[in-house]
């Protein structure tokens, strides 16, 4: 490894979600769906700068396509996002 790429892999740590039990089959959908329902949710119950609820956000932006969260956000803003995200 060249001294850039060290400094680089230093710099920046990649890294997924872990395992989740409620979870299990390979493909993640379900589980990125409902972290992003749960990260609004915490955020609604507890704030923004409640420290687990951004897990719930790392977990969502690890495992959901940029582009469904883009209309689901966008879906959020105009009042008809599919799911509850009252605590």
């Amino acid at each position: 490894m060249s001294e850039e790429q060290n400094d680089l892999a230093s710099k920046y740590v990649l890294k997924t979600v872990g395992f989740d039990a409620r979870f299990p089959n390979q493909n993640q959908t379900r589980h990125c769906f409902q972290s992003y329902c749960d990260y609004f949710k915490c955020i609604t119950a507890k704030g923004e700068d409640y420290a687990p609820c951004k897990q719930f956000k790392r977990t969502y932006h690890s495992l959901c396509p940029n582009e469904w969260i883009s209309k689901w956000d966008e879906q959020r803003e105009n009042g008809n996002f599919p799911a509850v995200l009252d605590p």
